[in-house]
């Protein structure tokens, strides 16, 4: 068994062994993963943070040792918390890293990746249980974030991705995608018993999980359509204000603690 951590700001994941083929997740910096099968050009990882599995160019995976895998996998996380910053090398160069990036054995000035130290002075938030208002002011670092299909970032970001993000960065890990989350926690029957920072949850005309969201007060949500943004959410769905309409049909809402 291999070992691999991201030691760019961002590794595209995609579906299949190829650049053309789909992009259905991002590895950020300082993620760390096992290499569970090899090609020529591309590597099939697993994230050890959510078991999401994809594949990634070999150009892009730097090799680590299984015990700094455990290691990294044991010790508390800590993540940047700017929309973006940037660690300084030994020899003084910049890696700019964005909003959600890990820190890897943060020490409070240091980074370490095998044996490179990486330094790093800006904000950063260990992986603690935080609450849901926490959640909420997380997921509002997004807002007017593009739509990404599979990104993670303030740069682009889809509607799995915001609500992974937001739980993740204060120490609540829930899978990658929408189909995945809902099988989390307790159905709520109906929006006046959800708090803020709890999830809504929308489907198609064939009952398929296609869309969530983090519940906010007064019957509104935040959701990734376009971009990151707040509409209101009724037992029909969400209604976008500014196309006039319902947009999403509301399958269930779910509190997940």
């Amino acid at each position: 068994m291999n070992y691999g951590i991201a030691h760019i700001s961002i590794i595209p994941m995609r579906e299949e062994a190829n650049d053309r083929a789909e992009m259905v997740n991002q590895i950020l910096f300082g993620e760390h993963y096992k290499v569970i099968e090899k090609r020529a050009k591309w590597l099939k990882i697993r994230l050890n943070h959510d078991a999401y599995e994809g594949w990634i160019c070999r150009k892009q995976h730097l090799e680590i040792t299984k015990s700094h895998f455990l290691r990294l996998s044991e010790e508390i996380q800590h993540y940047n918390y700017n929309l973006i910053d940037a660690l300084m090398t030994a020899n003084g160069e910049m890696i700019p890293i964005g909003l959600g990036s890990c820190l890897p054995l943060y020490d409070g000035e240091y980074c370490l990746v095998n044996s490179a130290k990486f330094q790093f002075e800006g904000g950063h938030k260990p992986s603690l249980i935080h609450t849901k208002k926490d959640i909420v002011d997380t997921g509002f670092m997004y807002l007017h974030a593009p739509y990404l299909w599979g990104g993670r970032t303030p740069m682009g970001i889809d509607c799995s991705g915001l609500t992974q993000m937001a739980y993740r960065l204060n120490g609540r890990a829930i899978p990658r995608d929408a189909s995945q989350q809902i099988k989390l926690g307790s159905t709520l029957s109906f929006i006046e018993e959800a708090e803020p920072g709890d999830l809504a949850f929308f489907d198609d005309a064939e009952g398929a999980i296609v869309h969530v969201g983090i519940i906010l007060e007064n019957n509104q949500i935040l959701h990734a359509s376009g971009k990151v943004r707040i509409d209101s959410i009724d037992q029909q769905g969400i209604f976008n204000k500014d196309l006039g309409e319902h947009t999403h049909k509301l399958r269930l809402i779910k509190q997940l603690f």
